[in-house]
């Protein structure tokens, strides 16, 4: 058991281009045991997951693969891809983070793992097919024997990676391998996939390779960690070490810019300055020292080796510091300052006093379910928002949260189309959009609200420079004179942190966080006075991902805004809003001040949530009690009355059938509970019996 399953030594991966050879992966070293997980993480480009296909033999031809990887003894590299196909998906099991893309759509999943078992067994197909139902029962997909026939699109994603994992593990792995599993995935069913993950790994006996960025599901998950940049290893130890006592600049700077759903202070994130160095234009010496706010002259004149750290077993760091750091400090002067930053503005005691920048009431909306294709007819109705209600002051962040199709999107499309709702009211700075009448009215209203999208990259016009992009909004709010809107422009780029001489520049010349800031100049281009945000940070790496943050909070204080803030992560909720709306299949169920709602969980689905976000402490998450949700949203075309909840509540599990049958039939109000007034609270949750 002592003996490593995996070994890979000095792995040098490299890729051709324009400008000649280059190392996507330069030097990689671990041993992987039996039974252990490894977690890989670092951000975008680090060589993460290079270094996993280079272990499967998944590369292009014209990659270049040096050094040794051994599996049980065999070595691994130099095999051709007839060999590597006899070892991949029965020595070695890959859990893919696109799991659509992996799934071929034309076969039923029971037909994908039968074949799966096939290549590598000689079993017959009928007792292939009856394992099937058994590793699709093991995953926890429900009625195994007839989901067993269906095909990939007919899943969720939380479940069709529930078939990526039963796949891994068909052939009994020695190693399995997740590449980034859970990225796409809700918290609630995030939470689900990791403990199948265990479940898998303690059935099989496997090593697991985890690769992920997020280092929550690290902290919960791994045995060992291992911390990759610019290609190389810069940071390995067991969890418990390396989260309680990083060596690593690099990593301290990881640590310090993920926020904590646990966090009752709020205190601002630590974000890691600038990006990344380009694999074919790395700096001379320590990779990392451009970045490095305690880089020395010695750090710019040679790469530092991994090196063990005195007196800790296991724990080795790539710095020429390494021996200064204590408690991320060195000389008592923390790594990585702390941003001077206010966060600690306690609005919610004049909250009445301050005017609504957004007022929603008893909104609905409803889409056609249609069914034929010459003769089309509608066979339901969806009910994608029911009587939705809340309400935005001035200065002031709400957050929206909740599981994808639970109605946050639906909703914030019908705030801003400015158009009469199909039920309800929508007022905007005072103004109701159903009394809107014309295009003048209506771009008079847009220049209040303005939106920032998801994908940075996406949102932005590739073929425009930023000064072309910022000058837009500008132009259609009537903007002519153009030594004013070029003005305008460099005050925008200056105000999001971006040198206002790099307007000349296309979208593709920045780095992600940077494309998010131009998003962000371009929404406030015309000085609106509510901003909505939707995911505006799901797709940026964690250093940046703090900096965004930052940015946001300290616009609201310099210029008075107010954010509708949609996300899924409620650590980033917590951190960034003044009050918060949890929303399931289109209604809220409970919404509040943040500490309140955080601090004190009423309804059940908000605590399931909450218990699902992974904390960044080994010793904290792994104590931690999660309410694990069974099944997924029930359809949202069942309008009959009673709680959507009902079918996943793990409450409902304790009450009585008197009790259920309230909860079956009558639909639970939105209302403060606890005998407390409305002038007392506005935390208000929709659950009977809470």
């Amino acid at each position: 058991m002592n003996a490593p399953v995996l070994s890979v030594r000095d792995l040098i991966v490299a890729f051709p281009s324009e400008a000649g050879r280059v190392a996507a992966v330069r030097g990689v070293d671990f041993d992987l045991l039996p039974g252990r997980t490894l977690g890989i993480v670092g951000e975008s480009g680090s060589g993460k997951s290079v270094t996993s296909l280079a272990v499967m033999g998944l590369l292009p031809e014209t990659a270049s693969v040096t050094g040794s990887i051994t599996l049980s003894g065999r070595e691994l590299v130099g095999l051709s891809d007839e060999a590597m196909s006899g070892i991949r998906g029965d020595d070695i099991g890959m859990i893919f983070q696109d799991t659509l893309s992996s799934l071929t759509p034309i076969f039923t999943v029971g037909d994908q793992l039968v074949e799966a078992m096939q290549i590598h067994r000689d079993i017959g197909r009928a007792k292939a097919r009856e394992r099937a139902v058994e590793l699709l029962d093991l995953v926890g997909i429900p009625d195994p024997r007839r989901r067993v026939r269906a095909f990939p699109h007919e899943f969720s994603g939380g479940m069709r990676q529930r078939v990526m994992i039963a796949m891994a593990i068909a052939n009994d792995p020695d190693v399995i391998i997740a590449d980034e599993p859970t990225t796409a995935l809700d918290v609630t069913v995030q939470a689900q996939i990791l403990d199948v993950l265990k479940v898998a790994r303690d059935e099989t006996g496997a090593a697991v390779v985890m690769i992920t960025h997020d280092l929550g599901v690290v902290a919960g998950v791994a045995d060992d960690v291992l911390v990759m940049y610019a290609g190389r290893p810069v940071e390995t130890a067991p969890v418990d070490e390396l989260f309680a006592a990083p060596r690593m600049p690099y990593t301290i700077g990881l640590l310090g810019a993920v926020p904590r759903v646990d966090s009752v202070e709020r205190r601002p994130l630590v974000p890691v300055p600038g990006s990344p160095p380009a694999p074919t234009d790395l700096p001379t010496g320590c990779p990392f020292a451009p970045r490095c706010p305690v880089a020395v002259d010695a750090c710019r004149t040679a790469e530092p080796p991994l090196r063990p750290v005195p007196g800790r077993d296991g724990h080795a760091a790539a710095c020429v510091r390494t021996g200064e750091i204590v408690d991320g400090a060195i000389d008592g002067e923390l790594v990585f300052a702390v941003p001077d930053l206010l966060l600690d503005d306690d609005r919610a005691g004049d909250r009445e006093d301050r005017p609504a920048v957004l007022s929603v009431s008893h909104l609905r909306r409803t889409f056609p379910l249609m069914k034929g294709s010459l003769m089309r007819r509608r066979v339901g109705t969806v009910h994608a928002v029911a009587d939705v209600n809340l309400d935005i002051r001035r200065g002031e962040t709400l957050g929206l949260v909740g599981e994808s199709g639970c109605g946050k999107t639906t909703t914030l499309l019908e705030i801003m189309n400015l158009l009469p709702p199909e039920s309800g009211t929508i007022e905007i700075a005072g103004t109701d959009v159903a009394t809107l009448r014309g295009r003048s009215d209506i771009a008079a209203l847009r220049r209040e609200i303005q939106i920032v999208f998801q994908d940075p990259m996406g949102a932005l016009d590739p073929r425009m420079t930023v000064g072309d992009i910022l000058t837009e909004p500008l132009r259609a709010a009537g903007w002519t004179d153009r030594d004013r809107v070029a003005t305008r422009v460099d005050e925008l780029m200056a105000l999001v942190g971006l040198d206002p001489e790099h307007v000349d520049r296309f979208p593709a010349a920045f780095s992600g966080g940077q494309r998010q800031r131009i998003g962000i100049a371009r929404a406030l281009a015309t000085r609106p006075s509510l901003l909505v945000l939707d995911e505006p940070v799901s797709a940026l790496d964690v250093s940046v991902q703090a900096g965004v943050l930052n940015l946001l909070t300290a616009l609201q204080r310099e210029l008075g805004l107010s954010y509708l803030f949609v996300a899924h992560d409620l650590s980033v909720v917590r951190h960034v809003a003044d009050r918060v709306a949890v929303m399931y299949l289109g209604r809220i169920v409970e919404s509040g001040a943040v500490a309140d709602v955080f601090g004190n969980p009423q309804h059940p689905y908000t605590q399931a949530l909450l218990s699902a976000i992974p904390v960044p402490d080994p010793q904290v998450e792994r104590t931690r009690q999660r309410v694990v949700l069974s099944g997924d949203l029930p359809s949202p075309t069942d309008d009959a009355p009673g709680c959507a909840f009902l079918g996943r509540c793990p409450l409902a599990r304790t009450l009585s059938e008197q009790e259920r049958s309230r909860c079956a039939g009558e639909t639970p109000e939105l209302l403060v509970k606890d005998g407390a007034s409305d002038a007392d609270s506005d935390h208000r949750n929709a659950c009977h019996f809470r």
